[in-house]
């Protein structure tokens, strides 16, 4: 393992309830043993980068009722292949040689995997999405 895998590996915070077992599939073991960990350590970038998408499309966002909100997010992760691609990068970045090349025998199904974990923790900070006092006077 090079210096830049042990690295990133002691970064990652441990997450108790990313259960892995024997009998589990290799995506859900990837899942539970890589890609959560990884976005819970970009916690803080996603939700600036979540900040600054909201702020690029004319802050409609802050305009909106919590049901349409969600269906921003999900449209924002899942059609907005530019803001994907870019949040896809924030994760993959972060994986060690090893990752990538277990990642590269079925990114589509990962990808997928990925990007609603990255989609369930911007929901789960939706509360800091609230209007910035700056634009509540507009």
């Amino acid at each position: 393992m090079t210096q830049r895998d042990l690295n990133l590996s002691q970064m990652r915070p441990e997450i108790p309830s990313a259960t892995i077992s024997d009998n589990m599939s290799e995506d859900e073991y990837f899942q539970n043993a890589v890609l959560r960990p990884v976005i819970k350590l970009q916690n803080d970038l996603v939700v600036i980068v979540f900040r600054n998408y909201i702020n690029k499309h004319k802050a409609v966002f802050y305009g909106l009722s919590m049901e349409k909100r969600l269906d921003y997010i999900e449209n924002a992760i899942h059609k907005d292949m530019k803001f994907r691609n870019s949040l896809k990068g924030m994760i993959i970045g972060q994986f060690t040689v090893d990752e990538y090349t277990l990642y590269i025998k079925n990114s589509s199904a990962l990808n997928k995997r990925m990007m609603n974990l990255v989609k369930e923790r911007i929901i789960s900070n939706i509360q800091l999405f609230d209007k910035p006092d700056y634009l509540a006077a507009v």
